[in-house]
């Protein structure tokens, strides 16, 4: 796998790269959150970090993998790169969008390793908890981004929002689809 120009390296660069090393190791994670909108709106939003959930857990092993490539343990679960502006963070699983904890991700092979991704509807559907039960409008205009590059299972989309309490949720989304 080859090392991204970390100066000018988008979301995705870092994830193939890192997830990639980590499931070289045997270490699976699910890119989740906002990077994952990053990369499904071709850079129209940018994150600035990459939340990983760990699908599989090898204790101490993180740390080692994340060094050879060059990042650094800032604290907890964050890594970091010296020359590159975005960052790392862990979480144990499983991934989940509000009480939705059955997901399904996507999945990428890359030089005989195999990656996990939410999928354009989860994207959608995390993006738009961020915004049901944080109120964080920017949320709904990455979940817009997707939404508009990307076919998405509208019904699993509007029945989630009904049952995350927050049915005008998906009208909103709606309302703002080319």
């Amino acid at each position: 796998m080859k090392v991204p120009l970390w100066m000018s390296c988008t979301e995705e660069d870092v994830w193939k790269y890192v997830g990639w090393n980590l499931a070289k190791n045997g270490i699976e994670t699910i890119l989740v959150g906002g990077a994952v909108a990053a990369i499904y709106s071709e850079g129209a939003y940018k994150s600035g970090d990459l939340d990983l959930v760990l699908k599989t857990y090898v204790d101490g092993k993180i740390t080692e993998v994340m060094a050879s490539i060059g990042f650094y343990n800032k604290g907890g679960r964050h890594y970091i790169h010296p020359e590159c502006d975005k960052f790392v963070e862990f979480m144990f699983g499983p991934a989940g969008i509000g009480d939705d904890i059955k997901i399904i991700p996507d999945l990428l092979k890359i030089e005989g390793q195999t990656l996990y991704i939410y999928s354009p509807t989860d994207c959608i559907r995390d993006r738009l908890a961020s915004y049901i039960h944080f109120k964080a409008r920017e949320c709904l205009d990455q979940a817009a981004l997707v939404a508009n590059k990307f076919p998405f299972n509208h019904k699993k989309v509007k029945d989630w929002c009904a049952s995350e309490g927050s049915p005008q949720a998906y009208h909103e989304l709606i309302k703002k689809l080319k």
